[in-house]
């Protein structure tokens, strides 16, 4: 079961002429879904962390199945699948009508001020515990 679900219409702004989703689009849904579930799930907005710092992908890996076409209903359901002193790796799976569009595996990274990594904040790591442990 996923921690964070985010609905996204396929919309015109997220595909190409022939009416099929735009890869790079694609990495702003998934950007999109990452802010939210960082906000509503982890309540640690984003607004919040760039004052101090950010919260960067390191890596994203992202495995295209099916297209998706305009005005197709996707949900991205988001797991956490690791969480280090300064790094998380979420696991994202695409869906519409039950049927797999993509699959994401991502690394983000806390960083300081100064650009370089900083360990989660004792509220967001205490709040990703309670998520994982929740799932046993």
């Amino acid at each position: 079961m996923p921690d964070f679900r985010f609905p996204q219409k396929i919309l015109f702004k997220h595909c190409d002429p022939a009416g099929i989703g735009f890869y790079p689009r694609y990495v702003e849904i998934i950007n999109d879904a990452v802010e939210a579930m960082f906000d509503d799930l982890l309540g640690w907005p984003f607004a919040e962390i760039v004052a101090t710092g950010g919260v960067p992908t390191a890596s994203i890996h992202i495995e295209f199945e099916a297209p998706c076409r305009l005005g197709d209903h996707i949900t991205l359901e988001i797991t956490i699948d690791r969480v280090g002193d300064s790094s998380m790796t979420l696991q994202t799976e695409a869906l519409s009508d039950s049927a797999r569009r993509f699959h994401v595996r991502q690394v983000l990274v806390c960083i300081g001020e100064d650009g370089r990594p900083r360990r989660w904040p004792d509220h967001l790591r205490a709040k990703v515990d309670e998520i994982m442990e929740g799932r046993t």
